[in-house]
């Protein structure tokens, strides 16, 4: 029985979301074919998803020199332990499906914040003499992504994904494109149709 976690990172559901609409048609094959796996979704949107801001850092600053946790502020016990949690359940995760637009030739905001707790020295990777080593290289990840013009992996938010996860040790690395539709608003439906298909034979072997 595989682990697999789901990040949706769009505030809109598969109801009108492009994006969202291919990774709910991929966990529903998924699952159709992996019965007994435990998935775990969880909305970047609908979630405590805290950024590395100052409570953060000073928190991290303290436990480096020693502090209690209990002498955080609350603010920084809650953003430090949601943190954690959040690298944990990476960690334990077997297979990744992350799923979000292309706004702006970046990816949301969101999602940034949520990459920074699975990018973790020590955890996701280390140091060595010959320079850093990942660590998640056990792991299978799937990077959904919805573009309005036509890109072909080559914009920067499907680049920084991929570099990411290259550089934490992932190197059995998939990625969809549903690309186009603004561009060929009239193929929109065929598009769409194709990134359908596509989720639908990835989720028969991932």
């Amino acid at each position: 029985m595989s682990k697999l976690l789901v990040i949706k990172a769009h505030p809109l559901t598969g109801e009108t979301s492009r994006s969202m609409q291919v990774a709910d048609t991929f966990v529903e094959a998924y699952k159709e074919k992996n019965h007994f796996d435990h998935i775990n979704e969880i909305n970047l949107y609908t979630s405590f998803i805290p950024e590395i801001d100052l409570d953060i850092l000073s928190a991290w600053g303290a436990l480096g020199n020693g502090a209690d946790f209990a002498t955080l502020t609350q603010d920084q016990q809650d953003k430090v332990s949601r943190f954690n949690e959040l690298t944990q359940l990476f960690l334990d995760a077997d297979k990744v499906v992350i799923a979000n637009p292309l706004w702006n030739l970046n990816v949301p905001t969101r999602l940034k914040a949520w990459i920074d707790t699975v990018n973790v020295a020590g955890k996701t990777f280390k140091y060595t003499a010959e320079g850093p080593v990942g660590l998640a290289g056990d792991k299978k990840v799937l990077h959904i992504q919805s573009n309005g013009g036509v890109y072909q992996g080559q914009d920067p938010a499907s680049q920084y994904l991929k570099t990411i996860f290259n550089f934490i040790g992932v190197t059995d690395y998939h990625h969809i494109a549903v690309e186009g539709m603004d561009y060929n608003p009239d193929q929109a439906g065929e598009i769409m149709e194709a990134g359908f298909t596509a989720a639908k034979e990835l989720a028969q072997t991932f």
